[in-house]
Parts: C-alpha cells; structure tokens; sequence
C-alpha cells in the first residue's frame, strides 16, 4: 500500500524482503531490499516518478490504482532505467498510454533498447523543468555514472526541498519503516557503505563532481529520497558528507587479509601474519576472510575501508584458487586509490601464486609494497615465526 512521505509525496514502491541477490549473482542483499518509487501530487500536474522491478509489474499497477485513477498521471519521470526501476513501465504504459515519460537522451535510448517501445519520449538535460503549478517544480539534474549513463536526478522545491536522488545515497535495506531515523543506524549506515563500494566506488570522481555541483546549488534540502532503502528525513546532510568522504580514496586504519586454502597452510600463514601485524601495530585493524567461504560484498567492503589488502593462496596448477581470482577481478573493478597491498601463499610443486597475485594487484591499483612471503609445504614453527615477522614488516611500511 501507500505511504505517505509528506502532504503531497507518497511512496508507492515494492518492499522486497526476499532479495538475497542482486545484477544477477553479482551483489548480496542479505538485508533486501526495496524498490523505490514516488507520487507527487503538484497544484495542476501529478508525477509518478520511477517504477519498481519487472517481476512486481502488475502489483505496482495493481496498487498504484488503489492510490489513483491512472489516467490522473500526468507525467512519468524516469531518472535510471535499469530493470529493477523501469521493469513496470510497460504495464504501466499498457494502462495510460501516451503518458509524456521524461528522461535523459540516454535514458532513452536504454528504455528503447529494453522494451523496443516508441513511447512519448521527452529528453531533458541539466537544468530543464517540470512545472507543477502553483510556482512548484521539478528541476532535472543530470548524473552520469551514478551509476549508468542514463541516470538524473530530481529536485522539488516543495515541501522544504526535496531532492529524488535514484541510486545516489541508497542501500538496499528491506524495512516496513520509510525512514532513517526509525531504522537501527548501524545497520543501515553498513548498508549504504556497502551500496557505495560495490555499485558506486568504481565512479568515485563522478560522484564527488556532482555532489559539489548539487551543494553548490544552495537548494535548501529537507528530504533525500533514493531509488533503494530508507528516506534520509534526519540530518539528511550526513550522507551527503558521507558520500564525499567516501569519494575520495577511502579508507581507515585497517587491513583486510583475504585468503583461499587447501590444506590450511595459507590460513596459519594469513593468520601468523595478522599476529604480526597486530604485535607491531596494536591501534590497527586486521580482517581476516576466507575468499571461498565469506560473502564476496562483504569482502569488497571491508578492502575499500581499508588502508591495505594483503592476499593469500596456494599454488594450484601453476596459478591460484578461483576464489581469490573471481576476488581481485572485482577488486580491480572498483578503482580503488591509495592502498597498499602484499601477496602471500603455500605451494608443495612450483610456488608461482604469490608472484601472480602481485602482478594482479598492482593491475588493480593496489601499491604492491614488496615481493610478499611463500611457505614451502605446510608452516612449521619456524615458517610462522617468518610470517609473523613479515606481518610486522607489513605494518612497518604503512606507518
């Protein structure tokens, strides 16, 4: 059902309780989700903006007619079109054809190349404007690679100010509950930290461009509504400022240490090292995570909030584990500033790993600080002792 967000805003999404993937089997929801969409009644013209994902098509229609009659509609606002914002449009559009869909020039160009339709397309850049009557708008604001090329922005000047912000400052966050202030701030901050390094890390320097072009706006800001997760509705400034901390080459005092094993030789390697690294820096952070076993996000998370990665895995047929190349391929996908890394392994025949690994970080951007440590066969006494003491080294080079 609705819910209302102010007077004249109601939010006519999809909670999605059961999302535990998400872009196929790319990203973990483990939290959900909701798909966000809005109705925006202005003194002479109501806007529906964003629809929710394909397979909830003919609820959205179904509830939205609850709402209002559709033909009441008088403009629908595409800001993104990826399927799980688009995907009821066409059932939409099958109801009130003709309805003015506005976009950006690429947006349509993606909302033809999904659903092959000649709707009434109405391309709008930065700037443009949609009146609503009674001297209330929706002024448009372009943003490219946040996170398509597609995406845009809306700012309503009613209600105090309102900035409809599609991806931007969303997590994927499943509550019955709109807003901020009426989730557990942990667990939704995690989500939105999550949500940026794994969807909007890799557009970082877009990211920090558009939102001083918004803050320099001076627009005054009471709501930000995303396309994904809670309202920001208290002190909505503080993902904002979070965004462009986040932006510009992140990370705190910790190192994530990422490993695959066999036999557990690389695991009392990773964790000898993590001894080290603790005994030489004790106010620093050290993760540990079994590539293989861990959730994949999670990982990702944890490295960009990291000064350092190290990565670990034995020699397997002259390379190394599946685990930890799926791993550094997404790793390398997220462009990733200013950290530093190492590689380690185990090996029983030939050893190459631990080179390979390097070669693979410094790929990604990682500054590899040196040639990393291999054990030969399983670590005895002495060969943990020498992790350890690399650990040490490791931090040594951070300070």
């Amino acid at each position: 059902m609705a819910k209302k967000i102010t007077d004249n805003i109601s939010w006519v999404g999809k909670t999605d309780w059961e999302l535990k993937m998400f872009h196929g089997n790319e990203l973990s929801t483990r939290r959900g989700s909701s798909y966000n969409a809005y109705l925006l009644r202005g003194a002479s013209k109501t806007v529906l903006i964003d629809t929710v994902w394909g397979p909830y098509d003919q609820e959205f229609v179904a509830r939205l007619k609850q709402e209002i009659a559709l033909d009441k509609i008088d403009a629908i606002v595409m800001q993104h079109n990826e399927t799980d914002h688009s995907g009821a449009l066409a059932e939409l559009l099958r109801e009130i054809p003709g309805t003015p869909v506005y976009c950006t020039a690429k947006g349509e160009a993606i909302l033809r190349g999904h659903y092959h339709q000649d709707w009434n397309y109405i391309k709008v850049k930065t700037g443009d404007t949609l009146d609503l009557g009674g001297g209330e708008s929706l002024t448009f604001v372009e943003a490219p690679m946040l996170h398509w090329p597609d995406t845009m922005f809306s700012y309503y000047n009613g209600c105090g100010g309102v900035l409809f912000s599609n991806d931007g400052f969303g997590q994927h966050y499943a509550s019955e509950s709109l807003f901020n202030d009426e989730v557990p701030e942990s667990g939704m901050m995690y989500e939105a930290e999550k949500y940026f390094a794994n969807i909007l890390g890799p557009f970082c320097p877009m990211v920090t461009r558009k939102v001083k072009e918004i803050l320099a706006m001076n627009l005054p800001l009471k709501l930000i509504c995303p396309s994904h997760g809670v309202i920001w509705r208290t002190n909505p400034e503080k993902i904002v400022e979070k965004y462009l901390l986040w932006a510009e080459a992140y990370s705190e005092n910790q190192v994530t240490i990422v490993y695959d094993t066999m036999w557990n030789s690389t695991r009392l390697m990773a964790e000898a090292i993590a001894r080290g690294i603790c005994s030489a820096a004790p106010g620093m952070t050290v993760k540990l995570f079994n590539a293989a076993k861990e959730d994949k996000n999670d990982i990702l998370t944890e490295i960009f909030h990291s000064r350092a990665l190290l990565v670990g895995s034995p020699t397997i047929n002259n390379g190394y584990s599946y685990a930890i190349a799926g791993l550094l391929e997404m790793v390398k996908g997220l462009k990733l500033k200013k950290k530093s890394g190492a590689a380690f392994g185990s090996y029983g025949w030939s050893g190459e790993a631990s080179k390979q690994l390097s070669a693979l970080l410094a790929e990604a951007g990682i500054n590899v600080v040196d040639e990393g440590i291999r054990t030969l066969w399983v670590p005895d006494e002495t060969a943990l002792a020498a992790c350890e003491e690399y650990g040490r080294a490791f931090a040594a080079k951070l300070a």
